[in-house]
C-alpha cells in the first residue's frame, strides 16, 4: 500500500518527537503533520527540532496552529498579524510550505463576513511571500463560521490561488454537517483533509475533541467518514490525508502500536475512496 498520501499528526503519538517521527517513517508513511510547539518545546530547541524532522526524510505535509485570526479589529488584529510572521519565520526554518488556519472562537472577532474575506485575503499575502499555501478550516465551536460550506464561501469570495478549503471529518461529524455538499468545492480548492472519528457520546464537543477521538474507521460513524471521504474523492481532491487524533489513552500506549492502527486506517480510507458509488 502507498502511504505517500497518508500522514500522522504529532498529537496522535507519546513520546519524544524523535520517536513519533521514527515510528512514523517506520510505519511506511510519507509524511507528517507538525505543530509549531514540536519545533519551541524541542530540548534541542528549533534547531535540534529540525534537525530531527530532516534526518528522516519525512515531508511535512501542514503546519498547525494559526488560531483566532480573521474579524478582530485595532490592537488584536496587529497582535495577530504579529503571530502570524513568528509562525511564517517557524515555517520558513523547517520548510514547511501550507498553514493550518482554524476560524475564531474569539468573543472579540466580528461576524462581518466583507471583513473576513478581506482578512483572508491579507493572511494570503502574507503567505505568499514566503510562499505558503493557507487551509482554512472550521472549529465545530467556532464563533461564526463553525462549517465547512461557511468555510468555501469565505474561500471562494477571497479568490486567491494560496488560499484553501480545509476539511476536518472529526468538526463535520461534530456539527452533524451533511456531507452532501462537499461535492460543490473544486477539488483543487480543497488544501487538506484531516480525519477522525469520536468515542461514545458527544455530550462535550472541546472535551471529546481535545481527549476522545479516535481513527476513521474504528467507532460509529464510519459510514459517514466513509460517504465524506468519496465524495471529496470524486471533487477531484488529491492531496494529502492527515490522521489527527487526539486521545490521551494512546498517549501511553507504544506509539508503533497507534501507527499500526493508522496503517489499517489508511487501507480502510483507499477502499472507500476506489469504492464504486451505490447505486441509486
Amino acid at each position: 500500500m502507498d502511504l505517500s498520501r497518508f500522514a500522522i499528526d504529532t498529537v496522535t503519538l507519546g513520546g519524544p518527537l524523535e520517536d513519533k517521527l521514527r515510528v512514523i517513517r517506520d510505519g511506511g508513511f510519507g509524511a507528517v503533520e507538525i505543530w509549531a510547539k514540536d519545533l519551541v518545546s524541542h530540548p534541542g530547541g528549533v534547531p535540534g527540532a529540525i534537525a530531527a524532522i530532516r534526518s528522516t526524510g519525512l515531508r511535512i505535509t501542514s503546519f498547525q496552529l494559526l488560531k483566532d485570526y480573521e474579524g478582530l479589529d485595532g490592537h488584536l488584529h496587529e497582535y495577530k498579524i504579529d503571530i502570524t510572521e513568528s509562525l511564517l519565520d517557524l515555517m520558513d526554518a523547517v520548510g514547511a510550505k501550507l498553514l493550518v488556519v482554524a476560524s475564531s472562537t474569539s468573543a472579540y472577532a466580528s461576524g462581518d463576513m466583507d471583513k473576513v474575506v478581506a482578512d483572508l485575503r491579507a493572511l494570503s499575502a502574507l503567505a505568499a511571500r514566503r510562499d505558503v499555501r493557507v487551509a482554512f478550516g472550521a472549529p465545530a465551536w467556532a464563533r461564526w463560521i463553525n462549517e465547512y460550506p461557511l468555510v468555501w464561501d469565505a474561500v471562494r469570495r477571497a479568490d486567491r490561488d494560496n488560499l484553501g478549503v480545509l476539511i476536518n471529518a472529526f468538526h463535520t461529524l461534530a456539527r452533524g454537517t451533511p456531507v452532501d455538499g462537499i461535492e460543490s468545492i473544486p477539488g483543487e480548492r480543497i488544501f487538506l483533509v484531516q480525519l477522525a472519528d469520536y468515542l461514545g457520546e458527544l455530550k462535550d464537543i472541546t472535551e471529546t475533541a481535545d481527549h476522545r477521538r479516535a481513527f476513521p474507521n474504528e467507532s460509529a460513524h464510519r459510514d459517514v467518514i466513509g460517504a465524506l471521504v468519496r465524495r471529496i474523492h470524486r471533487a477531484g481532491y488529491r492531496g494529502d490525508y492527515v490522521f489527527e487524533v487526539f486521545n490521551d489513552e494512546y498517549l501511553h500506549l507504544a506509539p508503533e502500536s497507534i501507527v499500526g492502527r493508522a496503517r489499517r486506517a489508511a487501507q480502510w480510507l483507499v477502499e472507500e475512496t476506489t469504492r464504486e458509488p451505490e447505486a441509486p
